[in-house]
């Protein structure tokens, strides 16, 4: 019986490892946008041309807008996208990361 527990408390262990490290990267992530050179308000998720001025519109990488996350300090696998109490010891949890806007390079 112990190691029925032992091993079924491993796997939990494994799982909540694997997917607390996989929320860190979507930080990471950038998308592509096509902007016109002459009229860079003018934004599309695909190549083509500027409505106005009939040029070609170029690619420009940005950084994904991040969203605030927030987590319990003692149980990290617990995860929000608002602020409230862990569901299993009631504290408060914290903001992992500040949220920031999508910036083009």
């Amino acid at each position: 019986m112990k190691s029925f527990k032992l091993i079924i408390l491993t796997v939990f262990t494994f799982f909540s490892i694997t997917s607390f490290g996989q929320d860190s990267t979507k930080h990471k992530m950038t998308r592509i946008v096509y902007i016109c050179t002459m009229h860079p308000e003018i934004k599309s998720d695909k190549p083509g041309k500027c409505p106005k001025c009939g040029m070609d519109l170029v690619q420009k990488k940005t950084k994904a807008e991040v969203k605030k996350t927030f987590t319990c300090s003692m149980h990290p696998e617990i995860n929000s996208d608002k602020p409230g109490k862990c569901p299993k010891c009631g504290m408060d949890l914290i903001e992992r990361k500040a949220a920031s806007k999508t910036k083009t390079s």
